[in-house]
Order: structure tokens, then sequence, then C-alpha cells
């Protein structure tokens, strides 16, 4: 039985090779696809960057 479709969106990059080897790496070390870890590493990264946001804010307003 096929697997659900993903609801998604195609992203098409041109990355540097040398971080295209390290993602090649790092999937086939960790187990899992290289859409799997951008999606991860994406979530991350917005996550961090929504995070010290939030602080700059808080500093800003002097609540820190």
């Amino acid at each position: 039985m096929a697997r659900q479709k993903k609801n998604g969106t195609y992203l098409n990059v041109c990355i540097d090779s040398e971080i295209y080897e390290q993602l090649s790496q790092f999937c086939n070390k960790a187990g899992q696809t290289k859409t799997v870890a951008v999606e991860r590493a994406l979530l991350e990264y917005f996550e961090d960057y929504t995070r010290k946001q939030q602080m700059l804010e808080k500093l800003e307003q002097g609540n820190i």
C-alpha cells in the first residue's frame, strides 16, 4: 500500500557542495531523508530565531 502523500511544497535550492556532502553524510548516519533533516534544521533555526527576537524585545522594553 502506498503511503499518504505529504501536504507540502517543493523547494529547489542550490547549496554549496561541501554543505550538501555534510548533509548527505549526516542523513546516512542518522538514517533519515534529506527532506526530514532539512525540515528539522529549519524548524530549529526558526524557533531559535523567535526566542532571540523575543528576548531582544523584552530587553528593549526593560522587562529583563
